[in-house]
């Protein structure tokens, strides 16, 4: 980098990626309800939100997330029921009966060291977002439609998304737990 340019931002995200069916199958849901993000935001557990980085810092946040990866196990997730945020976000998501504490405990540790700056503009609540955005109608029809939604999925590790040009989340490394 010279002194007059200045350094390559990127937006990254770390998230625990829905496994097949379940994921394809709340995406399909989440268009459904109407949500214009839908089809650019894969179904996810969110432990890092969006988070510009510059490109020099990405190899130190690369081996903080490799080392958190292998202190973990393959742990549970059962979603089950709806949830939301409103009136503080209008959100309407799938809850976590099983898996919250792994979650947390994750999160807690991808939010430290190098990525121990990032502040949550709230408490860390582990879901799955299924309409975000969109008419209060829609948000309640989501929340009724997917009330009774049940899924359950082991946790083999979790990835570093980033935001593309294009507005598009993409998974760019995956971290396996115990590895």
């Amino acid at each position: 980098m010279s002194a007059n340019s200045s350094p390559v931002v990127r937006t990254i995200g770390v998230a625990i990626a829905i496994p097949e069916p379940h994921g394809s199958e709340l995406q399909d849901w989440r268009e459904h309800f109407g949500d214009p993000l839908a089809r650019s935001i894969p179904t996810h557990v969110t432990l890092l939100p969006p988070t510009p980085i510059t490109e020099e810092d990405l190899p130190g946040v690369e081996s903080h997330l490799r080392s958190i990866a292998a202190g973990f196990s393959p742990f549970g997730i059962l979603l089950r029921g709806t949830g939301t945020f409103r009136p503080a976000s209008p959100v309407v998501f799938v809850t976590l009966a099983e898996g919250i504490s792994d979650c947390e405990l994750l999160e807690q540790q991808v939010r430290s060291g190098p990525l121990g700056h990032r502040e949550l503009e709230f408490v860390y609540h582990p879901h799955v977002t299924v309409a975000h955005h969109i008419s209060d109608e829609a948000l309640s029809h989501a929340f009724e439609k997917l009330a009774q939604y049940e899924a359950r999925f082991t946790v083999w590790g979790f990835s570093l998304f980033e935001h593309g040009a294009d507005g598009v989340w993409r998974p760019f490394l995956d971290f396996a737990f115990g590895s």
